[in-house]
């Protein structure tokens, strides 16, 4: 299933956005209500909109009313711990006509900064049969996903994070395995990515500059992958979210040793800006798989030592305000911005936003 997610705040952005999701194939329209981000907040959009309930349920419907397609509407908690209001949200909004509503467990003051709260999901989908609920906050594994739709009650469950971190969740959710890509095969996946960008921005120098303001972001996700085997961290993960747990380059519970890690391998398990500029650089520039793995395979030899260090001096390293912990480093996370990639304000936002 194929759908548009976009953040709005009147009825006829929703209806256009509705139209062109359409148009593009989109089988429905989802309003995220729930994305904490200043450059949405500001603007009266994503999760400030849930300190008017009765005004978002007033847009739903008319965007419902007016749209061929379902529309569906993501929330949060509340703004605050003690402004919670999801219940009277959630009931307005199936009165509006929302097809579902997916709920993050988390307020939009609390980001990404502890464990969603699953038992709230799950008390918004018990108090609501008539209305399917989705679940969302914290998955990273198919068996966090499957743990989290058998307990939670909820329809479906969403994963955001999860997804950018290892964009082949879904296939092994729908597997029910683990799904354990080589370094190589990572790379290939991560120049798909090269491949869709430069269709749609454009294979030149104009291009790559447009798409350089996400690519190289991108990475500061894609570096925390880890395999995570169910045996070795199955019960772990329901103590504490797996996405938000610290780890280093090279896990030992899985057999790990940093000298048995490729420079390549290294290098795409690195969280220092830079690592990730010439990651991107890197697959920007070659002409096949092998080719990047060779150039990924020099530049960890050159210069990946440098960046952990500088990791480890600095404290970057995956803070959980910004959507994850996993990832070597120090210790709390410093801020980061300006540069090419954009503003302070911006990047900080932009690294703590879900998509999805």
């Amino acid at each position: 299933m194929f759908g548009f997610q976009v953040a709005c705040k009147t009825i006829s952005d929703g209806v256009a956005a509705s139209k062109l999701a359409q148009e593009a194939g989109a089988q429905f329209l989802d309003i995220n209500c729930g994305c904490p981000i200043y450059e949405a907040t500001r603007r009266g959009m994503g999760s400030a909109m849930l300190r008017k309930p009765r005004s978002l349920a007033k847009m739903v419907a008319g965007i419902a009313a007016e749209s061929e397609i379902p529309v569906t509407v993501k929330v949060r908690l509340g703004e605050n711990d003690k402004r919670i209001n999801v219940h009277t949200v959630v009931r307005l909004l199936e009165q509006a006509g929302a097809a579902a509503v997916t709920v993050h467990g988390r307020t939009a003051e609390q980001r990404y900064k502890r464990a969603a709260d699953w038992a709230a999901v799950r008390d918004v989908a018990s108090s609501m049969p008539s209305l399917p609920i989705i679940g969302n906050g914290d998955i990273l594994t198919h068996y966090e996903a499957a743990y989290r739709l058998a307990d939670s009650g909820c329809a479906a469950v969403m994963t955001g994070r999860g997804a950018l971190i290892k964009p082949w969740i879904f296939q092994e959710f729908k597997e029910g395995r683990e799904l354990l890509p080589s370094t190589l095969e990572r790379v290939g996946i991560y120049r798909l990515l090269v491949s869709f960008m430069k269709e749609h921005f454009g294979d030149d120098a104009f291009g790559r500059r447009k798409a350089w303001y996400f690519f190289p972001w991108h990475f500061d996700f894609l570096t925390r992958y880890r395999a995570l085997p169910e045996t070795v961290y199955g019960q772990l993960s329901r103590e504490h979210p797996l996405i938000l747990t610290r780890m280093d380059t090279a896990d030992p519970r899985v057999g790990e040793g940093l000298e048995g890690l490729s420079w390549a391998e290294r290098l795409l398990r690195c969280q220092s800006p830079q690592a990730h500029e010439a990651i991107a650089d890197a697959l920007w520039e070659a002409a096949s798989d092998d080719e990047a793995l060779t150039a990924l395979e020099r530049i960890g030899r050159e210069r990946v030592v440098g960046w952990e260090e500088e990791v480890r001096a600095g404290g970057r390293d995956g803070d959980a305000s910004r959507g994850g912990g996993l990832g070597g480093g120090g210790g709390a996370e410093e801020e980061r911005g300006g540069g090419r990639r954009g503003g302070r304000r911006g990047r900080d936002d932009e690294s703590e936003l879900e998509r999805g």
